[in-house]
């Protein structure tokens, strides 16, 4: 439910962006909703008028389903915090508390080891 809900709620961001930068401002803006030409559509006024009523429109929308998503979120689920769940059950089989393992000496020696005496070279 909160996946569908998320999802609408991109869609409507989107268009209540795209309806945004379509209006025109008081110093141009975009204004791609401006055109008063003969053949136009609407009439300058009536544009601004649908353009005006679909923001409002998509904002409110926008808000309920932000609301409806903290609601859901807010109370679904109940699992909180992955750190504060117990850890699973081990598999069948394995100990139920391993035993840490046993630090060893290394194998092979960190540094080569030194001649006890120095070698003298003989002819």
């Amino acid at each position: 439910m909160a996946t569908i809900l998320l999802i609408v709620e991109l869609f409507v961001t989107l268009a209540l962006i795209g309806i945004v930068l379509i209006q025109r401002s008081e110093g141009g803006g975009l204004g791609i909703g401006g055109s008063q030409g003969m053949g136009s559509f609407m009439s300058g006024r009536g544009t601004a008028n649908l353009l005006t009523r679909t923001t409002a429109i998509l904002a409110t929308i926008f808000m309920v389903l932000a609301l409806a998503l903290g609601l859901i979120n807010r109370s679904g689920g109940g699992a909180g915090s992955i750190l504060n769940a117990p850890p699973p059950p081990p598999a069948a089989g394995a100990p139920a508390h391993p035993a840490p393992a046993q630090p060893g000496l290394p194998k092979t020696p960190l540094a080569p080891a030194l001649p006890a005496l120095p070698s003298v070279p003989t002819k």
